[in-house]
């Protein structure tokens, strides 16, 4: 079964929670804080591989969530981090933000990679809290959990040349003659379902042939196989365009032609693209019939190459034509980013408050932090207030109307403050 499109979620790990712990001794009984740190949750990665050449895997796994990270231990013990999540996909593939449509990542190379849900950032022990204000804290920080979202997969094959015509005009033959790959053929329409994928060698030059799923009138507007089929021949360095030159199923070739191009046409990764025309079945016609048929494409200023798949007549003279133009087509070059990208959410600075259902909402990098407090102890409470006192949140909540007593919702927590005295 092929594949090309597929939809995931995917979903970082959650950090490990900070350790409140004191290493007391006989002459410190009160103890010296020494809670360590939990460890990063691991990431969600997408790797291009040659090794896969449909997303079918997608159908029947759809959820994919990297290690959370280990807790912080005694002795200021960093929790471990949580393993890395890679996932392989196709060479070739689009990965899509599903809901905003935005491209995060095309990995048209092997190896590439992009970071699609980083893990969360482990929480503080109480060691890392200690100052001159707080000489013994009871205070932690929890486990961030990881960056999650739905992604869409969306693949198109890398192929040096791609065959297009209507269905039954001898693709598949073509590429099973020319290459070794071997490809179901039958006399009737919409034999080639998916695309297939050949070597062809040349006099020592080769390059890779794709077949692709046959097109029908509308195709640009999603009918049949069409929309998929042009999504694929877009990635194409050059068009081989093929027509039933004898016209066996009644249909004219040169409209058969020019209904093609106004597919092409519309689709705008398509328009400009190199073309060559090859002309199929000439077996079947006397030569004065091919002359006359070949006339009717160069009175129009189409180039035709008269070939026969059955005999090979003509079609060592079209691999040459189709060498030679890939030669003057420049391979699409790898765009100037790292081949490791990180996608992320970039957090706003500043404080925002803002009034939710009758709740005070609190936003803000530095704020936000404060939201993965563990709140169950006093220590823990004054130093929440302490830190909203110093970023100024009280004096924007103030600003915005709250008043003492209503509720204040930071990331994760929502809290109430009594009003003093």
């Amino acid at each position: 079964m092929w594949v090309d499109e597929a939809k995931i979620h995917v979903a970082g790990g959650r950090g490990g929670d900070g350790l409140i712990s004191f290493h007391r001794t006989k002459y410190n009984p009160l103890g010296t804080p020494d809670g360590g740190n939990g460890g990063d949750g691991g990431d969600v990665i997408l790797e291009a591989t040659r090794s896969m050449n449909t997303l079918v895997h997608f159908t029947h796994q759809v959820h994919f969530r990297a290690e959370d990270g280990g807790p912080g231990g005694p002795n200021k013990r960093q929790g471990k981090r949580g393993r890395d999540l890679v996932i392989p996909v196709p060479v070739g593939t689009i990965v899509r933000d599903l809901h905003t449509g935005e491209v995060i990542a095309d990995l048209c190379e092997e190896g590439m990679r992009v970071v699609v849900a980083r893990g969360g950032k482990g929480g503080r022990g109480n060691s890392a809290f200690v100052s001159n204000r707080w000489k013994g804290p009871k205070i932690r920080e929890l486990g961030e959990p990881g960056e999650e979202r739905w992604l869409k997969l969306e693949l198109r094959l890398l192929a040096d040349v791609g065959l297009i015509g209507f269905p039954n005009v001898g693709k598949s033959s073509l590429l099973s003659r020319v290459s070794r790959k071997k490809v179901k053929v039958a006399p009737y329409p919409f034999t080639t379902l998916e695309p297939q994928l050949g070597v062809v060698e040349v006099d020592g030059r080769s390059f890779v042939m794709a077949d692709l799923p046959g097109l029908i009138e509308g195709a640009h507007e999603g009918k049949g196989l069409g929309d998929r089929f042009l999504r694929h021949a877009a990635r194409a360095r050059v068009l081989l365009h093929m027509v039933d030159l004898a016209g066996v199923e009644g249909r004219d070739p040169l409209e058969d032609y020019f209904a093609i191009r106004r597919e092409l046409e519309a689709w705008d990764e398509l328009r400009e693209k190199p073309e060559l025309v090859a002309g199929n079945k000439i077996d079947l016609l006397t030569p004065q019939e091919v002359s006359r048929r070949i006339s009717r494409f160069r009175e129009r200023g189409i180039e035709i190459h008269p070939i026969s798949v059955v005999t090979g007549q003509g079609i060592k003279e079209l691999l040459h034509r189709i060498v030679d133009l890939l030669e003057k087509v420049p391979k699409e070059l790898p765009r100037a980013e790292p081949r490791t990208k990180v996608w992320k959410l970039v957090p706003r600075k500043g404080v925002r408050v803002s009034r939710e259902d009758g709740v005070w909402v609190v936003e803000g990098r530095e704020v936000e932090r404060l939201g993965r407090l563990d709140l169950s102890t006093e220590d823990a409470r004054v130093y929440l207030e302490e830190q909203l006192e110093r970023l100024g949140v009280f004096r924007a909540l103030r600003r915005a109307g709250w008043q003492p007593g209503e509720p204040i919702r930071i990331g994760n927590i929502e809290v109430e403050f009594e009003p003093s005295g």
